[in-house]
């Protein structure tokens, strides 16, 4: 089978070259080995207990074999990652190493940072320009750029193929199977979270069936800035075994470090006029596909207007919505080195879904709107914003499940999930 080229590898064409290691860090299930496959000479696949023996017994091995050197899922190994620095030290040769890790190293465990030595870079499902259903017309890079780009273009994608796709997951070997067996798959995505991925990165589950009633109730907080504790009442509403306050922050903590909780920070952004900004992140699973199947719920009933929220109103087809932009914005920012937040202030009288923040601080707000029309409601946070910090606000924008693509008099943005691209 024919790999597919993903964003990122726009990137590692770039930096792999000049940089001697690369480590591609993100969720089980995004791509990272068959995207560390493609580029590799020799393979080290240390989720196999031979080639983990093998190198175990032999760290040297990754300086000798023949370079672009991939070894996956390297935290199995953590020497193998001070093996691949001191490599780094003594040749800074560009394009030898590539490493995947699926979590990052248990607590406890002492490694150097790769600092200087090995770039991180961070791999995320499919983004929806990934997914091959349109061709994008509109770039992040070119909004983000300044300039005010022409903004045109349409699509014959409608909100069943939105919510289509967001059960159909972002997981190349997850989406295209048939429906019960994609189904399946989730199921058992979920179930190993909590059996297997958690007990071995030094987590002992004591109520697993909690911890999947906690998952399914930060899913249905996606989008929200939810308290953990209204999070945790959701959750355990009933139940008189509660776990403590202090084990489900562990919970959440390592669900984080193997990347199955993807939360978008609060922008706080420096030398800025705003005030009374709220520092909590906004919540999102690694991938919304995850958050329905925790529910139960699929596209139908998302349509029909299944589905509670935590933390919030309005539908939860909506959240989910703006979790799938949200997936495919903070991809399309990586690729030119932009960070990504959410702007909310404390009284929640503006509140804006993401904020794009690129080199020299220029701004690039965005909205999201289940809906084909945009209003002067719609845009208002949008233009306050532009009103605070004037020429840093670079462009502004609405993502929508219509199908136009066009700007507004007021020059908002208004651009159809699927014409967005990087």
């Amino acid at each position: 089978m024919a790999y597919q080229r993903r964003i990122l590898d726009g990137t590692l064409d770039e930096l792999f070259p000049d940089l001697a290691a690369i480590a591609l860090e993100g969720a089980k299930g995004v791509g990272k080995t068959a995207t560390g496959r493609a580029r590799a000479e020799t393979t080290f696949a240390l989720d196999r207990p031979r080639e983990l023996e093998l190198v175990e017994a032999d760290l040297d091995l990754v300086d000798v074999a023949t370079p672009p050197v991939f070894i996956d899922e390297w935290q199995l190994l953590p020497p193998v990652w001070d093996q691949v620095r001191r490599a780094v030290d003594a040749d800074r040769t560009g394009g030898r190493f590539l490493l995947a890790g699926s979590s990052t190293v248990a607590p406890g465990t002492r490694i150097h940072s790769g600092a200087g030595r090995i770039v991180r870079l961070v791999m995320r499902p499919l983004a929806f320009s990934e997914r091959a259903l349109e061709t994008p017309v509109v770039s992040v890079r070119e909004l983000l750029g300044g300039g005010r780009p022409e903004i045109r273009g349409s699509t014959n994608l409608t909100l069943a193929d939105y919510t289509e796709e967001i059960v159909r997951s972002g997981f190349p070997g997850i989406r295209d199977l048939p429906e019960r067996a994609r189904t399946i798959q989730l199921d058992s995505y979920l179930a190993r979270i909590v059996d297997r991925d958690l007990p071995d990165n030094g987590m002992a589950v004591r109520l697993p069936a909690t911890l999947m009633k906690w998952l399914a109730a930060y899913g249905a907080a996606t989008s929200t800035d939810a308290s953990y504790t209204a999070i945790l009442d959701a959750a355990t509403a009933g139940d008189v075994e509660k776990p403590a306050r202090q084990t489900v922050d562990q919970y959440r903590d390592y669900l984080q470090r193997i990347f199955v909780l993807d939360p978008v920070p609060a922008w706080l952004p420096s030398f800025s006029p705003l005030r009374r900004l709220a520092k909590r992140p906004k919540h999102h699973l690694v991938d919304p596909a995850l958050a329905a199947r925790s529910a139960d719920i699929d596209a139908a009933d998302l349509l029909r207007g299944a589905g509670e929220r935590v933390g919030a109103t309005g539908t939860w087809l909506g959240a989910l919505f703006e979790s799938l932009v949200t997936q495919s914005v903070r991809v399309y920012a990586d690729a030119c080195d932009a960070s990504v937040g959410h702007l909310r202030l404390h009284d929640t009288s503006r509140e804006i879904d993401l904020i794009v923040e690129g080199r020299g601080r220029r701004v690039l707000a965005i909205e999201v709107k289940l809906a084909a029309t945009v209003s002067d409601q719609d845009v208002r946070h949008l233009n306050w914003l532009q009103e605070q910090l004037g020429d840093r606000v670079v462009d502004r924008v609405v993502v929508t499940t219509g199908e136009y693509a066009y700007r507004r008099r007021d020059g908002v943005a208004v651009v159809p999930l699927a014409l967005l691209g990087p």
